[in-house]
């Protein structure tokens, strides 16, 4: 599995490369073919015409970036905690602001700088959900900033132009460009010192540059839409190199982000996920090696769906839907591709024997 890791609210070294635009080449190869092969007035006149609408087009996707800038940017924030700086999107016009759990970390009160002024505001937390790495803070008197416009991320398309808005490095209203490369990712953060870690399911894989900073940012359309909070970057394997890989980042897709964000908002916790559970409490349990051997249950929620399958305190989960759940990642890797009433077979280790119990689950809380 390929690591990953958030994108960092800390410093940290910039990468920086640039490609020339597939369509640029293009043109480029076919003016020098036309230009030195004797190509007669009419294959000239169209190669011209072709290299015309090619600026066309170019001209009015640059005034599609500029325009989608200036009009996001200033819903994008500069997030400042006791341990590092983040980004953050304008929920709503009380002043409340969407953010990642692990820009927040263990803080209840921020300081927030907007793209257009350079005074520090006071802000506090109103709620977190780490189990899709969401938190929203508020910023008192903040009825002046301007409120982002979130998209229904069920419709965006792979290959679609985004723009990723945020603070990379402490460098503020900084945007990079990509596309939408994939969509239904599940991927998984480790466990940092301002993070408990989080399995996020459905995320959107992006090209679009997210380095440290950007987190809590925005993920853009080219209709001004947020379709993604950008939250973690890819991890070259160590035999590869290690570090940040380059074009490969993630964001909470912006329908999963409006369902907590509402109910924080509303009342502070989440009882409404949407992601299925064992409602179990677990640990990962090892041999004497240190390697992973299962996933041990520690508590069982009173009437939830491990309970009324049969799961007890002290069972061990080796399997859900047949796929082999060794470490409690795994077993939150597998639930987060599930669904809330899907009905699994889990294996479990009980007393050296192993039994495969039948589980409808249920929904993961607050």
């Amino acid at each position: 599995m390929t690591n990953m890791h958030p994108a960092p609210h800390g410093r940290g070294a910039p990468r920086t490369g640039r490609k020339t635009p597939a369509v640029a080449v293009g043109l480029l190869v076919a003016l020098s073919v036309a230009g030195c092969t004797g190509a007669d007035p009419g294959d000239r006149a169209a190669a011209a015409t072709s290299s015309a609408a090619g600026g066309d087009v170019g001209v009015e996707l640059q005034a599609s970036y500029e325009h989608v800038i200036a009009d996001v940017l200033p819903s994008v924030v500069e997030i400042r905690s006791s341990t590092g700086l983040g980004s953050g999107v304008v929920y709503d016009r009380h002043g409340d602001i969407v953010t990642n759990a692990h820009v927040v970390g263990s803080d209840t009160t921020f300081q927030v700088l907007s793209a257009a002024s350079a005074k520090a505001m006071t802000a506090t937390l109103v709620g977190v959900y780490q189990p899709n790495d969401i938190a929203v803070i508020k910023v008192d008197g903040g009825s002046d900033l301007q409120p982002a416009t979130f998209a229904d991320s069920s419709k965006a398309d792979v290959g679609e132009i985004v723009l990723a808005m945020g603070n990379p490095l402490g460098l503020s209203a900084t945007v990079t460009n990509g596309i939408i490369s994939a969509l239904g990712r599940t991927v998984s953060e480790p466990t940092t010192q301002e993070s408990p870690g989080a399995t996020l399911p459905n995320t959107i894989q992006t090209s679009a540059s997210i380095n440290p900073g950007n987190s809590g940012g925005a993920l853009v359309d080219l209709r001004g839409r947020v379709v993604g909070i950008p939250t973690l970057a890819a991890l070259a394997p160590p035999n590869e190199g290690g570090g940040a890989a380059p074009g490969i980042g993630f964001a909470i897709p912006s329908d999963d982000v409006r369902r907590i964000a509402d109910q924080l908002v509303k009342t502070g916790s989440v009882t409404s996920s949407g992601r299925a559970a064992l409602n179990v409490g677990v640990t990962t349990l090892t041999d004497q090696s240190g390697a992973p051997q299962g996933v041990g249950v520690v508590t069982v929620a009173d009437g939830g769906a491990a309970q009324q399958a049969g799961i007890q305190p002290g069972d061990v989960i080796v399997s859900v839907d047949g796929k082999k759940t060794p470490t409690a990642q795994a077993l939150g890797a597998v639930l987060a591709e599930l669904h809330v009433g899907d009905k699994v077979r889990v294996g479990v280790l009980r007393g050296g024997d192993q039994k495969q119990l039948t589980v409808t689950l249920g929904e993961l809380g607050g």
